[in-house]
């Protein structure tokens, strides 16, 4: 018998005003900003037992449970969205156990699931920011966090979790505000953004900004750019998916379709199960979005986002903390390489910083995280247990 997922909802809260401007790290400003979130649990007492969540690139602030109306995300918040992207491993019982742990999990600022991002309506204009809205930085994503803490009443976190882009935001939490957090568990992530993936970053990017309907991210009156967004995810999906999975699941899910280019006619079931996750995407998901959040991951460097001249004084004040990192690799990543995770626990193991790796053994790549809890459960309970 299957489990009924509980019913949670999106809440918001509102930070800044037009007279006290909200100012992002590379210089922009917002005349306030709204964040979207959910959670999970109950708080103790003593507000010690909070977990922070933060999500991946395209994911939302529904990690758990059945959430079937987002208003603030529109059309945007399709059926696919309605069961949390996280539910195998957040819920009681769970790894991240709710019967235990308060689990709150906010939308990126710059999102398209109820934060303010280019698409939500410019107070100065009456329109929507599109190109007027400014680049942002994981710093302000772990800036704004902090916020939505302090409006909780919690002082301190039992634990930041981040899987994937999440990762750097949980790495970035605990050198920006280190007396506010114990336990960090960083899911296939990175310490410093590759020019691998730079460069794969750069591509999506590019095809976005040269789809005709783009006009600069001024589109959301005259049609969206969907084949440059689609273009962009299709990109993307293959680091997200092991060569093996990805055979399995084309010949498994993918009817053939008929799909015609200017020219060319898709009749390779792996070109057209490709072509199926990409407009699968762009019902789901706002370009601008995309891009500030691809950018925000291609800018990425603990050390520069944490005002520190080096890893060892980055790190540092980690070690003044007394932080446990428990650190996951995947060894069929193409998105975020096992040596991405290495360096981090280098870093680590350099500063005297106790940490556990696991190295998890799977044929599904990067989106193992998403897919096989089973896999990092007992490492988890361990590490929340003991922290």
């Amino acid at each position: 018998m299957s489990e009924t997922p509980q019913k949670v909802r999106t809440l918001t809260f509102e930070t800044g005003s037009p007279e006290d401007p909200l100012r992002l790290r590379e210089g922009g400003t917002l005349p306030g900003a709204r964040i979207a979130y959910e959670s999970w649990g109950e708080l103790n007492d003593s507000k010690s037992n909070a977990i922070l969540l933060f999500h991946a690139l395209s994911g939302s602030q529904h990690a758990s449970g059945h959430n079937p109306s987002v208003p603030e995300a529109g059309d945007l918040w399709q059926p696919e969205m309605h069961d949390g992207w996280w539910s195998s491993f957040v819920g009681p019982g769970k790894p991240i156990d709710t019967d235990k742990y308060f689990v709150i999990c906010p939308n990126f600022l710059g999102g398209c699931y109820g934060s303010t991002g280019p698409g939500s309506t410019n107070p100065e204009t009456g329109a929507p920011y599109g190109r007027r809205f400014p680049h942002v930085s994981v710093s302000d994503q772990v800036q704004f966090a902090a916020k939505l803490l302090d409006r909780e009443g919690i002082d301190c976190l039992h634990a930041v979790v981040g899987p994937s882009v999440g990762g750097l935001c949980a790495l970035t939490f605990a050198t920006l505000f280190p007396e506010r957090v114990r336990c960090i568990i960083p899911i296939a992530s990175g310490f410093k953004t590759t020019v691998l993936n730079r460069l794969i970053l750069f591509e999506q990017i590019l095809s976005i900004e040269n789809d005709p309907f783009f006009n600069g991210g001024d589109y959301y009156d005259n049609g969206r750019p969907d084949l440059g967004l689609a273009l962009a995810r299709m990109i993307s999906h293959k680091t997200f998916v092991h060569l093996d999975a990805f055979e399995r699941r084309a010949r498994r899910d993918v009817v053939q379709s008929e799909d015609s280019l200017a020219w060319y006619e898709v009749r390779d079931q792996f070109q057209s199960y490709m072509l199926h996750q990409g407009k699968k995407f762009v019902r789901r998901f706002d370009a601008n979005t995309y891009l500030r959040i691809s950018d925000m991951w291609s800018r990425y460097d603990a050390v520069r986002e944490g005002d520190a001249e080096n890893p060892r004084d980055l790190l540092a004040r980690c070690k003044k903390a007394g932080h446990r990192f428990l650190v996951f690799s995947i060894d069929s990543d193409f998105c975020f390489y096992p040596e991405e995770q290495a360096e981090l626990v280098t870093h680590l193991e350099q500063a005297g910083i106790d940490n556990v790796y696991i190295t998890v053994h799977s044929d599904k790549g990067h989106d193992s995280f998403l897919l096989e809890p089973e896999l990092y459960a007992p490492h988890v309970h361990y590490a929340l247990r003991d922290s």
